[in-house]
């Protein structure tokens, strides 16, 4: 056994990354973080942000972790390359919109709903610069406090808020669920949405940490059945609710 594979993020929305890296990498250990205090980090500095991931990653590491994944855009666009500068001998795999995935996909009517800080943030601005063809609509909007309300279970006013959010992209063939909470309720877009397509950048995420692993020489052998072990700073609740949802098909 070659180490745990840390996962965290604002809470439950990284469940989405973890389930699809569960699938693809089932002989590996797992150590996901919900930092459920700070939830949600879209209403943090750049500043506030380095000093809450900087803790987790301490933690990740002081507890074996190979390498590690930050499951929220938020966090990945704020903190990854500063992440990196401070930990230049760990590994790090980030989350970001997956505008690309629309790019290759050939839609025409795209809308990115993301937290209100990774809506502005700098890397979204360049993943769309990059990646919007000449046909193709890009409507950058912000999801508000959609990620916390499902963080909080709250379903009536997610599904309100959505309603609003969505009502006049009801043309739209393709939605870019850019926060791992989103794609957690992702019949509930359909709901609003029937007729575009759902886009997240989970199994983008799950792809390259089974790259970074191989190529580092990091994957776990074939015979060991793999493990998840769900941390959660501020309710133990939370963390059946996390296995309950790892658990649903």
């Amino acid at each position: 056994m070659k180490g745990n594979i840390g996962v965290f993020d604002s809470g439950l929305g990284g469940l989405s990354v973890l389930k699809e890296m569960m699938k693809m990498l089932p002989n590996e250990n797992f150590l996901f973080y919900e930092d459920s205090i700070h939830n949600p980090y879209g209403e943090k500095s750049e500043d506030e942000l380095l000093d809450i991931t900087s803790n987790i990653v301490d933690f990740l590491l002081a507890n074996d972790c190979k390498i590690i994944v930050i499951a929220c855009n938020t966090a990945t666009t704020s903190c990854m390359k500063r992440l990196r500068e401070k930990y230049p001998d760990v590994t790090f795999v980030g989350t970001v919109p997956a505008v690309k995935v629309a790019y290759d996909g050939n839609y025409k009517e795209t809308v990115v709903l993301s937290t209100p800080f990774t809506r502005k943030s700098k890397r979204l601005i360049e993943l769309v610069h990059d990646y919007k063809k000449d046909d193709q609509n890009i409507y950058n909007i912000s999801g508000e406090n959609l990620a916390n309300l499902i963080e909080l279970d709250k379903k009536p006013e997610m599904r309100k808020l959505i309603r609003n959010l969505l009502k006049d992209y009801t043309f739209a063939d393709s939605i870019v669920l850019g926060c791992t909470h989103y794609s957690l309720i992702k019949d509930e877009f359909r709901k609003v949405l029937p007729n575009a397509v759902l886009l997240d950048g989970c199994l983008g995420v799950s792809k390259e940490v089974k790259r970074q692993l191989e190529k580092r020489d990091l994957l776990n052998s074939p015979d060991i059945e793999g493990s998840v072990r769900i941390i959660n700073n501020k309710d133990e609740s939370l963390i059946e609710r996390s296995y309950e949802i790892l658990n649903k098909e």
